[in-house]
Protein backbone atom coordinates (compact mmCIF):
# COMPACT_ATOMS: atom_id res chain seq x y z
CA UNK A 1 0.00 0.00 0.00
CA UNK A 2 1.52 3.29 -0.97
CA UNK A 3 1.99 5.81 1.88
CA UNK A 4 0.25 9.42 0.42
CA UNK A 5 2.64 11.10 3.16
CA UNK A 6 6.07 9.30 1.84
CA UNK A 7 5.34 10.39 -1.41
CA UNK A 8 5.56 13.90 -0.28
CA UNK A 9 9.04 13.43 0.37
CA UNK A 10 10.17 11.93 -3.11
CA UNK A 11 10.99 15.83 -4.23
CA UNK A 12 14.64 16.74 -3.32
CA UNK A 13 15.09 18.84 -0.35
CA UNK A 14 11.66 18.33 1.15
CA UNK A 15 12.93 16.43 3.87
CA UNK A 16 15.66 19.61 4.74
CA UNK A 17 12.76 22.22 4.64
CA UNK A 18 9.82 20.60 6.75
CA UNK A 19 12.34 19.41 9.39
CA UNK A 20 13.71 22.82 9.82
CA UNK A 21 10.17 24.18 9.34
CA UNK A 22 9.01 22.12 12.40
CA UNK A 23 11.55 23.35 14.31
CA UNK A 24 10.87 27.22 13.87
CA UNK A 25 6.98 26.91 14.68
CA UNK A 26 7.49 25.57 17.46
CA UNK A 27 8.50 28.76 19.30
CA UNK A 28 4.92 29.92 18.09
CA UNK A 29 3.89 27.56 20.68
CA UNK A 30 6.09 28.03 23.35
CA UNK A 31 6.31 31.72 23.40
CA UNK A 32 3.24 32.97 25.39
CA UNK A 33 2.74 29.89 28.09
CA UNK A 34 6.63 30.61 28.30
CA UNK A 35 6.13 34.43 29.29
CA UNK A 36 3.20 33.74 31.42
CA UNK A 37 4.70 31.00 33.33
CA UNK A 38 8.56 33.02 34.06
CA UNK A 39 6.59 36.32 35.22
CA UNK A 40 4.19 34.05 37.36
CA UNK A 41 7.19 32.42 39.22
CA UNK A 42 9.64 35.38 38.86
CA UNK A 43 7.54 38.46 39.49
CA UNK A 44 4.14 36.57 41.08
CA UNK A 45 2.02 38.51 39.44
CA UNK A 46 -0.82 36.70 36.97
CA UNK A 47 -2.50 40.01 35.79
CA UNK A 48 1.16 41.41 34.61
CA UNK A 49 1.90 38.13 33.08
CA UNK A 50 -1.34 38.15 31.13
CA UNK A 51 -1.05 41.63 29.90
CA UNK A 52 2.71 40.78 28.77
CA UNK A 53 1.60 38.09 26.98
CA UNK A 54 -1.35 39.06 25.74
CA UNK A 55 0.92 42.12 24.27
CA UNK A 56 3.14 39.85 22.25
CA UNK A 57 -0.07 37.56 20.99
CA UNK A 58 -1.92 40.99 19.46
CA UNK A 59 1.66 42.26 17.64
CA UNK A 60 2.20 39.03 16.66
CA UNK A 61 -1.72 38.84 14.84
CA UNK A 62 -0.49 42.26 13.61
CA UNK A 63 3.00 41.94 12.33
CA UNK A 64 2.91 38.56 10.88
CA UNK A 65 0.78 39.08 7.68
CA UNK A 66 3.28 42.59 6.99
CA UNK A 67 6.26 40.52 7.45
CA UNK A 68 4.64 37.56 5.35
CA UNK A 69 3.96 40.02 2.50
CA UNK A 70 7.06 41.71 2.62
CA UNK A 71 8.83 37.86 2.06
CA UNK A 72 6.32 37.68 -1.30
CA UNK A 73 8.01 40.62 -2.65
CA UNK A 74 11.58 39.94 -1.28
CA UNK A 75 11.87 36.51 -0.63
CA UNK A 76 11.97 34.20 2.18
CA UNK A 77 16.17 34.57 2.60
CA UNK A 78 15.64 38.05 2.73
CA UNK A 79 13.55 38.88 5.14
CA UNK A 80 12.66 35.91 7.72
CA UNK A 81 16.17 35.88 9.29
CA UNK A 82 15.23 40.15 10.32
CA UNK A 83 12.54 39.16 11.50
CA UNK A 84 13.73 36.61 13.09
CA UNK A 85 16.24 38.40 14.84
CA UNK A 86 13.96 41.46 16.30
CA UNK A 87 12.19 38.39 17.70
CA UNK A 88 14.85 36.61 19.21
CA UNK A 89 15.93 39.87 20.65
CA UNK A 90 12.88 40.29 22.09
CA UNK A 91 12.83 37.14 23.85
CA UNK A 92 16.10 37.52 25.21
CA UNK A 93 15.30 41.20 26.48
CA UNK A 94 12.47 39.76 28.12
CA UNK A 95 13.98 37.35 30.65
CA UNK A 96 16.71 39.80 30.81
CA UNK A 97 14.58 42.64 32.31
CA UNK A 98 12.24 40.14 34.46
CA UNK A 99 16.18 38.88 36.04
CA UNK A 100 17.10 42.51 36.48
CA UNK A 101 14.22 43.83 37.69
CA UNK A 102 13.76 46.69 35.60
CA UNK A 103 10.18 48.72 35.32
CA UNK A 104 6.87 46.63 33.94
CA UNK A 105 7.35 48.64 30.63
CA UNK A 106 10.05 47.77 29.66
CA UNK A 107 8.18 43.77 29.37
CA UNK A 108 5.81 45.12 27.48
CA UNK A 109 8.67 46.22 24.86
CA UNK A 110 10.22 42.57 24.89
CA UNK A 111 6.77 41.19 24.17
CA UNK A 112 6.63 43.67 20.78
CA UNK A 113 9.56 42.87 19.68
CA UNK A 114 9.06 39.10 20.33
CA UNK A 115 6.08 39.73 17.97
CA UNK A 116 8.21 40.13 15.04
CA UNK A 117 8.22 36.34 15.25
CA UNK A 118 7.29 35.29 11.58
CA UNK A 119 4.73 32.68 10.14
CA UNK A 120 6.64 29.68 9.69
CA UNK A 121 3.53 27.71 8.99
CA UNK A 122 2.92 30.01 6.05
CA UNK A 123 6.27 29.36 4.73
CA UNK A 124 6.09 25.82 4.61
CA UNK A 125 3.03 25.64 2.89
CA UNK A 126 4.18 27.84 0.65
CA UNK A 127 7.44 25.91 -0.52
CA UNK A 128 4.83 22.75 -0.43
CA UNK A 129 2.48 24.51 -2.88
CA UNK A 130 5.04 25.41 -5.34
CA UNK A 131 6.24 21.97 -5.59
CA UNK A 132 2.61 20.84 -5.61
CA UNK A 133 0.44 23.02 -6.97
CA UNK A 134 -2.14 21.91 -9.03
CA UNK A 135 -1.93 18.41 -7.98
CA UNK A 136 -3.99 15.98 -5.42
CA UNK A 137 -0.16 15.92 -3.37
CA UNK A 138 -0.94 19.74 -2.19
CA UNK A 139 -4.39 18.31 0.05
CA UNK A 140 -1.78 15.92 1.30
CA UNK A 141 1.03 18.47 1.90
CA UNK A 142 -1.53 20.76 3.64
CA UNK A 143 -2.76 17.94 5.97
CA UNK A 144 0.99 17.18 7.32
CA UNK A 145 1.32 21.08 7.91
CA UNK A 146 -1.88 20.94 9.99
CA UNK A 147 -0.93 17.68 12.25
CA UNK A 148 2.64 19.17 11.92
CA UNK A 149 1.13 22.46 13.95
CA UNK A 150 -1.00 20.35 15.86
CA UNK A 151 2.07 18.37 17.46
CA UNK A 152 3.80 21.75 18.12
CA UNK A 153 0.87 22.70 20.27
CA UNK A 154 0.67 19.35 21.96
CA UNK A 155 4.79 19.57 23.04
CA UNK A 156 5.70 23.12 22.91
CA UNK A 157 3.70 24.54 25.99
CA UNK A 158 4.44 21.80 28.55
CA UNK A 159 8.24 22.05 26.97
CA UNK A 160 8.18 25.46 27.82
CA UNK A 161 6.77 25.17 31.03
CA UNK A 162 8.97 22.11 32.39
CA UNK A 163 12.16 24.32 31.65
CA UNK A 164 11.25 27.43 33.70
CA UNK A 165 10.00 24.88 36.04
CA UNK A 166 13.06 22.21 36.39
CA UNK A 167 15.71 24.40 35.22
CA UNK A 168 15.05 27.99 36.29
CA UNK A 169 12.19 30.71 35.20
CA UNK A 170 14.20 32.51 32.15
CA UNK A 171 14.63 28.60 30.61
CA UNK A 172 11.39 28.84 28.30
CA UNK A 173 11.68 31.94 26.58
CA UNK A 174 15.48 31.43 26.29
CA UNK A 175 15.00 28.03 24.52
CA UNK A 176 12.54 29.19 22.27
CA UNK A 177 14.84 31.91 20.82
CA UNK A 178 16.75 29.30 20.31
CA UNK A 179 14.78 27.35 18.41
CA UNK A 180 13.34 30.10 16.97
CA UNK A 181 17.18 31.03 15.79
CA UNK A 182 17.94 27.58 14.49
CA UNK A 183 14.80 26.86 12.68
CA UNK A 184 14.78 30.02 10.65
CA UNK A 185 18.89 30.16 9.98
CA UNK A 186 18.32 26.33 8.58
CA UNK A 187 14.90 27.05 6.80
CA UNK A 188 16.75 29.81 4.57
CA UNK A 189 19.43 27.29 3.74
CA UNK A 190 16.87 25.64 1.59
CA UNK A 191 17.24 27.35 -1.40
CA UNK A 192 16.27 24.58 -3.86
CA UNK A 193 12.62 24.79 -2.36
CA UNK A 194 12.12 28.67 -1.46
CA UNK A 195 9.56 30.05 -3.98
CA UNK A 196 10.92 32.63 -6.59
CA UNK A 197 10.28 36.23 -6.05
CA UNK A 198 7.39 37.40 -8.72
CA UNK A 199 6.92 40.91 -10.05
CA UNK A 200 4.08 42.23 -8.82
CA UNK A 201 1.91 44.74 -10.44
CA UNK A 202 0.47 47.97 -8.79
CA UNK A 203 -3.05 46.44 -8.47
CA UNK A 204 -1.98 43.34 -6.65
CA UNK A 205 0.20 44.94 -3.93
CA UNK A 206 -3.22 45.70 -2.27
CA UNK A 207 -3.42 43.88 1.38
CA UNK A 208 -4.67 40.74 0.63
CA UNK A 209 -7.26 41.08 3.38
CA UNK A 210 -8.99 43.28 1.58
CA UNK A 211 -10.05 40.09 -1.11
CA UNK A 212 -13.75 39.23 0.10
CA UNK A 213 -12.59 35.43 0.04
CA UNK A 214 -9.59 35.83 2.42
CA UNK A 215 -12.14 37.76 4.96
CA UNK A 216 -14.30 35.12 4.73
CA UNK A 217 -11.80 32.40 5.44
CA UNK A 218 -10.14 34.56 8.03
CA UNK A 219 -13.31 35.21 9.85
CA UNK A 220 -14.00 31.62 10.09
CA UNK A 221 -10.48 30.98 11.59
CA UNK A 222 -11.21 33.55 14.37
CA UNK A 223 -14.46 31.54 14.83
CA UNK A 224 -12.45 28.26 14.99
CA UNK A 225 -9.54 29.72 17.05
CA UNK A 226 -12.61 30.94 19.21
CA UNK A 227 -13.25 27.11 19.82
CA UNK A 228 -9.96 25.95 20.40
CA UNK A 229 -9.54 29.36 23.48
CA UNK A 230 -12.86 27.81 25.05
CA UNK A 231 -11.21 24.55 25.26
CA UNK A 232 -8.48 25.39 26.92
CA UNK A 233 -9.60 27.82 29.54
CA UNK A 234 -13.01 25.16 30.31
CA UNK A 235 -10.50 22.19 30.08
CA UNK A 236 -8.41 23.50 32.90
CA UNK A 237 -11.20 24.88 35.19
CA UNK A 238 -13.48 22.05 34.86
CA UNK A 239 -10.81 20.00 35.98
CA UNK A 240 -9.97 21.82 38.97
CA UNK A 241 -13.77 21.75 39.94
CA UNK A 242 -13.46 18.18 40.20
CA UNK A 243 -10.42 17.98 41.79
CA UNK A 244 -8.64 16.42 39.13
CA UNK A 245 -6.24 19.28 38.04
CA UNK A 246 -3.96 16.99 36.16
CA UNK A 247 -6.59 15.95 33.97
CA UNK A 248 -6.76 19.04 32.08
CA UNK A 249 -3.78 18.04 30.36
CA UNK A 250 -5.64 14.45 28.94
CA UNK A 251 -8.79 16.89 27.89
CA UNK A 252 -6.37 18.70 25.92
CA UNK A 253 -4.71 15.92 24.40
CA UNK A 254 -7.82 14.68 23.50
CA UNK A 255 -8.69 17.19 21.13
CA UNK A 256 -5.44 17.78 19.54
CA UNK A 257 -5.47 13.59 18.77
CA UNK A 258 -8.68 13.94 16.95
CA UNK A 259 -7.43 16.42 15.29
CA UNK A 260 -4.14 15.13 14.04
CA UNK A 261 -5.85 11.73 13.30
CA UNK A 262 -8.61 13.25 11.30
CA UNK A 263 -6.29 15.77 9.54
CA UNK A 264 -3.82 12.77 8.49
CA UNK A 265 -6.92 10.64 7.73
CA UNK A 266 -8.50 13.46 5.34
CA UNK A 267 -5.46 14.39 3.70
CA UNK A 268 -4.84 10.61 2.61
CA UNK A 269 -8.40 10.58 0.70
CA UNK A 270 -8.53 11.43 -2.81
CA UNK A 271 -12.02 12.67 -2.25
CA UNK A 272 -14.30 13.64 -5.47
CA UNK A 273 -16.19 16.27 -4.14
CA UNK A 274 -15.46 20.03 -4.66
CA UNK A 275 -14.16 22.41 -2.32
CA UNK A 276 -16.98 24.69 -2.00
CA UNK A 277 -18.93 21.89 -0.76
CA UNK A 278 -16.46 20.67 1.45
CA UNK A 279 -16.08 23.73 3.26
CA UNK A 280 -19.45 23.83 4.28
CA UNK A 281 -20.05 20.35 5.57
CA UNK A 282 -16.67 21.12 7.78
CA UNK A 283 -18.73 24.09 8.95
CA UNK A 284 -21.78 22.26 9.79
CA UNK A 285 -19.87 19.31 11.18
CA UNK A 286 -17.58 21.78 13.31
CA UNK A 287 -21.27 23.41 14.88
CA UNK A 288 -23.02 19.80 15.54
CA UNK A 289 -19.58 18.68 17.47
CA UNK A 290 -19.88 21.70 19.82
CA UNK A 291 -22.89 20.56 21.52
CA UNK A 292 -21.25 17.82 22.96
CA UNK A 293 -19.51 20.05 25.10
CA UNK A 294 -22.56 21.13 26.96
CA UNK A 295 -23.46 17.95 28.07
CA UNK A 296 -20.21 16.51 29.98
CA UNK A 297 -20.82 15.97 33.61
CA UNK A 298 -17.47 14.74 34.30
CA UNK A 299 -13.75 14.40 32.82
CA UNK A 300 -14.68 11.39 31.29
CA UNK A 301 -16.97 12.83 29.71
CA UNK A 302 -15.26 16.12 28.69
CA UNK A 303 -12.78 14.19 27.51
CA UNK A 304 -14.78 12.64 24.92
CA UNK A 305 -16.79 15.28 24.37
CA UNK A 306 -13.57 17.02 23.37
CA UNK A 307 -12.07 14.34 21.17
CA UNK A 308 -15.05 14.33 19.10
CA UNK A 309 -14.77 18.37 18.59
CA UNK A 310 -11.39 17.83 17.51
CA UNK A 311 -12.17 15.59 15.13
CA UNK A 312 -13.18 18.38 12.61
CA UNK A 313 -10.58 20.82 13.44
CA UNK A 314 -7.38 19.94 10.75
CA UNK A 315 -10.16 18.99 7.99
CA UNK A 316 -11.87 22.39 8.31
CA UNK A 317 -8.31 24.01 8.40
CA UNK A 318 -6.99 22.37 5.58
CA UNK A 319 -9.63 22.47 3.20
CA UNK A 320 -9.64 26.78 4.34
CA UNK A 321 -6.05 26.61 3.37
CA UNK A 322 -6.89 24.75 -0.03
CA UNK A 323 -9.60 27.41 -0.90
CA UNK A 324 -6.76 30.60 -0.26
CA UNK A 325 -4.33 28.44 -2.27
CA UNK A 326 -6.98 28.78 -5.00
CA UNK A 327 -8.13 32.30 -4.96
CA UNK A 328 -4.99 34.18 -4.77
CA UNK A 329 -1.67 34.59 -7.09
CA UNK A 330 1.30 32.49 -6.49
CA UNK A 331 3.55 35.67 -5.90
CA UNK A 332 0.91 36.87 -2.82
CA UNK A 333 -0.12 33.24 -1.22
CA UNK A 334 2.61 33.58 2.05
CA UNK A 335 0.50 36.92 2.88
CA UNK A 336 -2.80 35.40 2.66
CA UNK A 337 -2.26 32.16 4.72
CA UNK A 338 -0.86 33.77 6.87
CA UNK A 339 -4.02 36.20 8.01
CA UNK A 340 -5.79 32.61 8.33
CA UNK A 341 -2.94 31.83 10.67
CA UNK A 342 -3.60 34.94 12.62
CA UNK A 343 -6.78 34.74 12.40
CA UNK A 344 -6.74 31.63 14.25
CA UNK A 345 -4.53 33.01 17.13
CA UNK A 346 -6.76 36.03 17.73
CA UNK A 347 -9.88 33.84 17.59
CA UNK A 348 -7.60 31.69 20.63
CA UNK A 349 -7.00 35.02 22.79
CA UNK A 350 -10.61 36.22 22.31
CA UNK A 351 -12.09 32.79 22.83
CA UNK A 352 -10.25 32.48 26.44
CA UNK A 353 -10.90 35.49 27.62
CA UNK A 354 -14.61 35.59 26.91
CA UNK A 355 -14.70 32.00 28.23
CA UNK A 356 -12.55 32.95 31.53
CA UNK A 357 -15.39 35.99 32.38
CA UNK A 358 -18.11 33.04 31.77
CA UNK A 359 -16.35 30.90 34.02
CA UNK A 360 -15.44 33.33 36.62
CA UNK A 361 -19.47 34.35 36.54
CA UNK A 362 -21.35 31.04 36.19
CA UNK A 363 -18.91 27.94 36.49
CA UNK A 364 -16.98 25.23 34.27
CA UNK A 365 -19.58 23.62 32.55
CA UNK A 366 -20.85 26.81 31.42
CA UNK A 367 -17.59 28.21 30.01
CA UNK A 368 -18.57 25.66 26.70
CA UNK A 369 -21.17 28.33 25.51
CA UNK A 370 -18.74 30.24 24.31
CA UNK A 371 -17.78 26.69 22.05
CA UNK A 372 -21.02 26.82 21.12
CA UNK A 373 -21.54 30.50 19.92
CA UNK A 374 -18.15 30.01 18.24
CA UNK A 375 -19.60 26.93 16.32
CA UNK A 376 -23.01 28.38 15.44
CA UNK A 377 -20.45 31.42 14.11
CA UNK A 378 -18.55 28.51 12.25
CA UNK A 379 -21.85 27.51 10.35
CA UNK A 380 -23.01 31.07 9.71
CA UNK A 381 -19.82 31.94 7.93
CA UNK A 382 -19.71 28.49 6.25
CA UNK A 383 -23.44 28.89 4.92
CA UNK A 384 -22.94 32.09 3.48
CA UNK A 385 -19.39 31.69 2.07
CA UNK A 386 -19.27 28.09 0.26
CA UNK A 387 -21.30 29.87 -2.95
CA UNK A 388 -18.78 32.75 -2.78
CA UNK A 389 -15.65 30.17 -2.60
CA UNK A 390 -16.18 28.70 -6.36
CA UNK A 391 -13.29 28.83 -8.03
CA UNK A 392 -15.17 30.53 -10.98
CA UNK A 393 -15.98 33.61 -8.00
CA UNK A 394 -12.69 33.45 -7.13
CA UNK A 395 -10.18 33.59 -9.88
CA UNK A 396 -12.77 37.12 -10.49
CA UNK A 397 -12.38 38.31 -7.28
CA UNK A 398 -11.09 42.29 -6.81
CA UNK A 399 -10.14 44.14 -3.97
CA UNK A 400 -12.99 45.48 -2.15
Amino acid sequence: MVNPYGELFTRPGTHGFALAGLIARFPLAMAGIGIITMLAMMRDNYALAGAVAATFALTLAVLAPQISRMVDRFGQRKVLPGAAAVSCAGLVALPTCAYWQLPDWSLFIGAVMSGFMPSMSAMSRARWTLIYRGTPKLNTAYALESVLDEVTFIVGPPLAVGLSVALFPQAGPLVTALLLAIGVYAFVLQRSTEPPVQALSGARQLSMIRLSGIRILALLMVAMGMIVGTIDVVAVAFAQSQGQPVAASIVLSAYALGSCVAGLAFGAMKLQVPLARLFLCCGVATAVTTLPLLLASNVLGLTLAVLVAGIFFAPTLIVAMTLAEQMVAPERLTEALTWLISGLGVGVALGAAATGQVVDELGARQGAVIALVAGMTVLGIALYGHRRLKPDVITAAQPA
